[in-house]
């Protein structure tokens, strides 16, 4: 008899936590961008699917980078033209600049994200920009996403360390989050590209912020630390948490970074702290183990292995 039949995990829920959190998933699109070999759109179109129907609300569906850069994501128009949308459910996509928002408005998208960096060398290696003038590349692109009634996140990569220059000042990170905020983003994530953060390192930055209404956090797992920094999130007033199906991702512009917080691992934390999420956890196992077999290989996910054991 397995873990979920006996009634685990207990629910022991605690003060100090949201009642609910926003689950952003991202497997469709920052897991499978990070895939050696490019995933068939039909796949694509399935695992969209059957993550909407496990009860997941907001989907990052694809990538309007340029497919020189993820040609894994080259199909986005094909992706979003086939694409079967639940109700109730968001299928935002990322858009790296001017060039990738027309594409977006010309899949009718009504939801995009940008990607900026915290730090100096990771704008020059992953945007080929300086950090200054990678703001004056994402202000237009916001303004005139706001114009065409579209929302508009940000993601902020490298918030709690830098392959290149080491630890991140928290003052650094919220002169970046705040100008992206101030830009019209309505949705700031903060990312732990290479998974070094620790849970007082994200209490302290997420404090330095002061108002966390418009706070995500964005966590890798690479030293196990993901799911203690979520929490860690959670009691500083975080409600939002991006994470991804089976644990896929990572990132292809820093080698040292490692999968994503697993979607299913989230879940089994938040059950067990009793916050709502409005996931069915066992058609989301069904569905990771799905989408590995998809991908020929086992999921990195705890729970996944787990429950599907």
């Amino acid at each position: 008899m397995g873990a979920r039949e006996v009634g685990l995990p207990e629910r022991v829920p605690a003060g100090g936590l949201p009642p609910r959190v926003e689950i952003w998933e991202v497997g469709a699109r920052d897991g499978l961008q990070n895939e050696g070999s490019v995933v068939p759109v039909e796949v694509k179109l399935e695992f969209l699917d059957r993550l909407a129907g496990a009860g997941l609300t907001t989907l990052e569906a694809t990538s309007f980078v340029h497919p020189k850069w993820v040609p894994q994501l080259a199909d986005a128009e094909q992706l979003l033209a086939g694409l079967d949308r639940h109700d109730g459910v968001r299928y935002p996509v990322l858009v790296p600049n001017d060039r990738g928002l027309n594409r977006a408005l010309d899949a009718g998208v009504d939801h995009i994200a940008i990607f900026a960096s915290a730090t100096e060398t990771f704008a020059q290696r992953n945007l080929n920009s300086t950090f200054d003038d990678q703001f004056a590349m994402f202000e237009p692109v916001v303004t005139r996403a706001r114009k065409e009634g579209l929302e508009v996140r940000g993601y902020l990569s490298m918030c709690f360390g830098d392959p290149w220059e080491g630890v991140v000042a928290a003052e650094q990170v919220v002169r970046a989050g705040k100008r992206l905020l101030d830009f019209g983003c309505s949705q700031l994530s903060l990312g732990d590209t290479i998974g070094v953060a620790t849970t007082n390192q994200v209490t302290r930055l997420i404090e330095a912020f002061g108002d966390t209404s418009a706070l995500a956090v964005h966590f890798h797992d690479t030293y196990g630390q993901a799911l203690a920094n979520t929490e860690a999130a959670l009691r500083a007033g975080v409600s939002t948490v991006d994470s991804s199906a089976g644990g896929l991702g990572g990132c292809p512009y820093a080698e040292s970074a490692t999968g994503n917080l697993a979607t299913e691992d989230l879940v089994w934390l938040l059950e067990g702290l009793g916050v709502e999420h409005g996931v069915d956890l066992g058609k989301l196992v069904e569905t990771s183990v799905w989408m590995a077999g998809q991908l020929g290989r086992p999921s990195p996910s705890r729970v996944v292995n787990a429950l599907a054991g």
